[in-house]
């Protein structure tokens, strides 16, 4: 390992050692059932501490929005994984569900800095720059260079160094390293051309037969149209990847669908391409930050300010370039991550959320609405410092800061942590029955509100690849494994039809949204005078 490496990584452990926080969680918790079965018990409609994780310093968290399972990580080091765990994905060396956050033991002789969550595989990296995974490697998403084991229920080394971050995409990995001309590498499924690498290693199964299969990529491969620049950031969708270069220019490739890749068309693309509204003046600062959700992505840019891009909700026009997102403009945001259609930021001393949602993942409340069209502030973490947030597949997480709050914000803190309810979830014995009690009451149904089987009436698709991943959006998460599934057609299940309606904190007259208009049943919030935007605090 470079010193320069070493150093940089020894910096940012003992920086990030001090921002210990408090892990909330709000969402589904019912994790087999998620996206396989409508109307599922067990939501946690608010933000909520999990009792084994209370007066743990969590410094980072992450799922994925193609993830049913979570991972987080303490300021020693620990790992924690819980939540679905049909595929090992979770790490403890068996196939049941954790619906406790649960040591990794097989890490516990590393210091881990960094995770990433892909729909049945975690990835995670040492303090020393190695990087070890667990899950599914049908697809050769490990990077172990082998696709032997089909599960790897316990950390295997991946066939990296110098590492210092990683993410994954559905069924896909990207490693950043500090090794000069390999920045970034990536290992898995090639069929939308995710990986970077110029093709989507796509040959017929049979010279007799028309059917498609993918040819499976299990070494990490550095991109070669990268070797001349440093990607510093990169985000991964369920099929496609945003990434940064220290320059500030913004690369994506993959599936294209939606506008989501940001080049004003719906082409997959199969090596990074450079999207030309992030250039000249409106380069991304160093602190910049970049998300990607399954069908849409984001990033600020010069100013702070939020560009989005790709399929953004379920009725309306897609933004097949990215566009600012004016109703955040002016907030410091300091944090952001997407899931299947929802976003989660923290801003200031607020958080805030907002997209399509069924099971209490933007952390309204009981009596708040499941959806919003605009963004809209998580009210019971108003004054909080958020620290870090995380969203996976109907659910999301946050971090709250204890060690940076003002002295008066101390005693706001410790009333809201009053108010904060706490998650037991089950033991290993009980992980296969249904989740039906939790402290937090069921969200109750919205009038005129269409259920997610409305996901199956949707419009056809835009092109030939559109129709392919709608399909599989509605069949992956099933437990078959025919062999479409086996051959990775990847996405994400998603609500229904958008509602489109309006935040309960703007103006009523307010014509953001270009939903129905209609106000929804939670208690009225003071207007900020500034249409749909989430009101700052004085």
């Amino acid at each position: 390992m470079s010193s320069s490496s070493s150093s940089a990584l020894k910096e940012e452990k003992e920086d990030e050692a001090v921002k210990g926080g408090e892990l909330l969680f709000c969402g589904a918790t019912c994790w087999d059932m998620i996206g396989r079965k409508k109307g599922i018990d067990g939501n946690l409609v608010s933000p909520t501490r999990l009792r084994p994780l209370i007066g743990v310093d969590i410094r980072y968290v992450v799922s994925g929005c193609a993830s049913c399972h979570c991972v987080a990580l303490d300021v020693e080091g620990r790992c924690y994984t819980w939540g679905r765990n049909d595929k090992g994905q979770l790490g403890h060396g068996d196939t049941i569900q954790r619906d406790r956050p649960t040591v990794v033991s097989g890490l516990s002789k590393y210091k881990i800095l960094k995770a990433g969550s892909g729909r049945s595989h975690t990835v995670v990296v040492t303090d020393d720059g190695n990087s070890l995974a667990f899950g599914w490697n049908k697809h050769g998403q490990l990077g172990v260079g082998s696709v032997r084991n089909e599960i790897e229920s316990s950390p295997v080394r991946c066939l990296v160094s110098e590492v210092t971050y990683t993410t994954c995409g559905g069924d896909f990995t990207v490693w950043l390293s500090s090794v000069e001309g390999s920045s970034i590498l990536t290992a898995g499924l090639p069929q939308y051309g995710q990986l970077g690498h110029g093709t989507d290693n796509e040959y017929n199964s049979k010279d007799s037969s028309v059917r498609l299969v993918y040819e499976a990529q299990p070494r990490p491969r550095a991109i070669a149209s990268l070797a001349g620049e440093t990607i510093v950031k990169v985000a991964c969708g369920t099929n496609h990847t945003v990434a940064v270069d220290k320059n500030g220019y913004v690369y994506t490739w993959g599936y294209g669908g939606y506008g989501r890749l940001g080049h004003r068309e719906q082409k997959d693309e199969w090596a990074p391409r450079r999207v030309d509204v992030f250039q000249n003046r409106n380069v991304l600062p160093p602190d910049a930050i970049i998300s990607a959700g399954s069908v849409n992505s984001a990033c600020t840019a010069a100013g702070g300010q939020l560009y989005m891009w790709g399929k953004l909700k379920n009725n309306g026009d897609d933004w097949m370039y990215p566009k600012p997102l004016m109703d955040l403009s002016g907030w410091n945001l300091r944090c952001m991550d997407s899931g299947g259609m929802h976003h989660f930021v923290g801003a200031d001393s607020s958080c805030i959320s907002w997209g399509q949602a069924q099971n209490g993942e933007l952390g309204y409340g009981p009596m708040g609405q499941k959806s919003s069209a605009v963004p809209k502030k998580v009210d019971i973490l108003e004054g909080m410092h958020v620290m870090s947030v995380a969203c996976g597949t109907a659910h999301s997480m946050v971090i709250v800061d204890r060690t940076n709050v003002a002295d008066q914000l101390e005693q706001h803190l410790n009333s809201h942590f009053l108010q904060l309810d706490v998650y037991d979830g089950k033991a290993i014995g009980e992980a296969n029955e249904p989740a039906a009690k939790t402290p937090v009451p069921k969200q109750p149904a919205k009038k005129g509100a269409k259920g997610a089987d409305n996901s199956k009436k949707r419009k056809n698709a835009k092109d030939s690849s559109d129709e392919d991943e709608e399909e599989d959006e509605d069949t992956e998460e099933s437990d078959n494994t025919d062999e479409d599934q086996v051959n990775g057609k990847a996405g994400v299940k998603r609500a229904g039809r958008g509602r489109g309606r309006a935040s309960a904190s703007k103006n009523s007259s307010s014509g953001r949204g270009r939903g129905r208009g209609r106000t929804p049943a939670s208690p009225p919030v003071k207007s900020s005078g500034k249409r749909g935007r989430p009101r700052k605090s004085s």
